[in-house]
C-alpha cells in the first residue's frame, strides 16, 4: 500500500458576510493564536505569523494579549494577515482564494463556521 500526502489547511474561516464582519470575527481568534498559545518564545502560531511577514504586528498582539488586553490584541491584528488565512467576503472572493489554495497543494480544508449559508457556499464551491 502506497502512503499519500494530504495537506491541510486549517485556519479557514467561511463566511459570506461583508469581508469588515468576517474580519472582526476572526481576529479574537488569530489574537489567542499568536498571542496566548504558548509561551513568549515558544508559540507555534507567532512563529508563523512572523514568516508570513507579521513579525512586528505579532509582538504587538503576543504583547497585548500576555498583559491581558485580549480586545486589544484582537484591534491590532492585520487586515492582510485575516486575508491571507481566512476565507471571508463574497461567494467569488472566496472562490479565488479556494483555487489559489488548491494550486499550492492544499487538499484538505478545515472549516470553522456556525452559519449554514457559509457551509452551503462550501459545499457548492468544493464539492
Amino acid at each position: 500500500m502506497r502512503l499519500g500526502l494530504s495537506l491541510g489547511y486549517s485556519g479557514a474561516q467561511a463566511s459570506v458576510d461583508v469581508q469588515c464582519a468576517c474580519r472582526a470575527h476572526v481576529k479574537p481568534r488569530l489574537a489567542l493564536y499568536i498571542g496566548g498559545m504558548g509561551a513568549r518564545g515558544r508559540n507555534f502560531y507567532f512563529d508563523l505569523a512572523c514568516r508570513y511577514g507579521y513579525e512586528a504586528a505579532a509582538t504587538r498582539i503576543q504583547d497585548l494579549y500576555l498583559a491581558g488586553k485580549r480586545n486589544e490584541a484582537a484591534a491590532v491584528v492585520p487586515d492582510a494577515l485575516v486575508d491571507e488565512v481566512a476565507l471571508c467576503g463574497p461567494r467569488e472572493r472566496i472562490r479565488d482564494r479556494l483555487a489559489a489554495w488548491k494550486e499550492v497543494g492544499v487538499t484538505t480544508l478545515i472549516c470553522a463556521t456556525s452559519r449554514p449559508d457559509a457551509v452551503r457556499l462550501m459545499a457548492e464551491l468544493v464539492l
